[in-house]
């Protein structure tokens, strides 16, 4: 077991992203006063366990998070996470896929303009979008250079892990 010190949200979403990228079936990391289990498996889906570490007497409160397995072909494991997609016309382009569940929105605030439009050329760090996971506003940002092609889903829509959001042309 790993000891880490002052971990946050977004270290444990993005050790999350490490371990589902990595292939390994079980990470174990316990901090002061917490203790985090990710589990990964093929066919039973992904199960993350939280558990607060409990204090002279207290009981421990678990949370479990379980990601249902896709009911598509397993990825190979040196796919790369925004990987080309299958149509003919398409097969050019890089998917830019959902890295958690939560509600689509395509701008910062209803005030403001989307973060990207078809035709608006983007590099790895710009942010494409924000995905609301349980009240925690996630700005999602690219990971390959490329112009937009195609955006595939509505804002305020509900995204899963893995759904494609974007099409983006490399060259």
């Amino acid at each position: 077991m790993t000891k880490i010190s002052n971990m946050d949200l977004k270290d444990i979403q993005n050790l999350i992203k490490f371990v589902a990228k990595s292939g390994a079936s079980e990470v174990k990391l316990e901090t002061d006063g917490l203790k985090i289990t990710i589990k990964t498996g093929a066919e039973e889906g992904k199960t993350t366990y939280i558990q607060q570490v409990p204090t002279l007497g207290a009981q421990p409160q678990m949370v479990t998070a379980t990601q249902p397995a896709m009911a598509q072909a397993p990825v190979a494991a040196d796919q790369k996470p925004a990987s080309k997609t299958e149509g003919s016309e398409e097969s050019k382009y890089i998917t830019i896929k959902s890295p958690i569940i939560g509600t689509f929105y395509r701008k910062p605030s209803p005030d403001k303009p989307v973060f990207v439009e078809v035709g608006d050329t983007i590099k790895p760090g710009d942010v494409l979008c924000i995905i609301e996971a349980m009240k925690l506003f996630n700005e999602i940002e690219s990971e390959v250079s490329g112009k937009i092609v195609k955006v595939l889903v509505d804002d305020s829509s509900p995204v899963e892990f893995d759904q494609p959001l974007y099409l983006v042309d490399p060259s």
